[in-house]
């Protein structure tokens, strides 16, 4: 099954005849298409849609597939050896369904275990640099909560986000950026405090701006863009209001 793919990727990168895109392509070029793949599944999830979910499975599959097809051309690794690598991994990280153990020492134990025999001992270390801010920034967080770097409660983070705010106001234009940078760090604290995914979040935020948006562009019956801010604003307080 599994074949198939493999051998069209194959004739889409061959030099000679396969698709002149697709044999330009590089694991740099194609890792934003990688990360887009990725969010459209997720996309097909949160809409429950079977069908659509189906399909986005595909086109991150390809994903794989390509980035493999570059690896082997160049005698990095297989395909084969990608399967192999997170098939060894899987096993390892679950010692009581595939070993002797008991019972299993936790997931993060073992991830833990597995970075000591790595070049990089930092409780950091493995947080991809690529990952969306937001989600980078809460496995830092959880990260260094582990070795104890963590606030105590839920207040001091919600103070923190009031100082930052005030840091942000009077930074310079040369920092300002990092500021809001670490306000937008802060404000991730204290969701991550409250027991919220600010990715989630966030999500939610996103759709329920566009619903009020797309509701006041209705109630304005094509006239939305010609209105005034008081005006745009009196119709965001009604679709508000519901």
């Amino acid at each position: 099954m599994i074949e198939r793919i493999v051998a069209i990727m194959a004739r889409l990168r061959d030099p000679r005849h396969g698709c002149e895109w697709d044999a330009a392509q590089s694991w740099a070029t194609i890792a934003p298409y990688t990360i887009e793949e990725a969010y459209e599944v997720a996309d097909a999830i949160a809409r429950n849609d079977a069908d659509d979910l189906k399909d986005e499975l595909g086109d991150l599959l390809l994903q794989v597939v390509f980035h493999s097809r570059i690896a082997e051309e160049s005698g990095a690794f297989t395909l084969a050896d990608v399967v192999a690598s997170i098939s060894d991994k899987m096993e390892r990280r679950h010692p009581h369904i595939f070993g002797t153990a008991d019972r299993s020492p936790g997931w993060e134990e073992i991830k833990a275990a597995e970075r000591t025999v790595k070049d990089d001992p930092s409780a950091l270390a493995g947080v991809a640099a690529g990952l969306p801010a937001l989600m980078r920034a809460v496995k830092l967080q959880n990260r260094a909560a582990r070795v104890g770097f963590d606030w105590p409660d839920n207040e001091a983070p919600r103070a923190k986000i009031i100082e930052e705010m005030e840091e942000v106001k009077d930074a310079s234009a040369d920092h300002v950026e990092e500021e809001v940078g670490d306000l937008l760090f802060a404000v991730v604290n204290w969701a991550r405090h409250l027991g919220i995914d600010p990715e989630t979040a966030l999500r939610l935020g996103n759709a329920k701006f566009e619903r009020r948006f797309r509701a006041m562009e209705e109630l304005a019956g094509g006239d939305f863009p010609t209105l005034d801010l008081e005006q745009q604003e009196a119709l965001w307080q009604r679709v508000k209001a519901g």
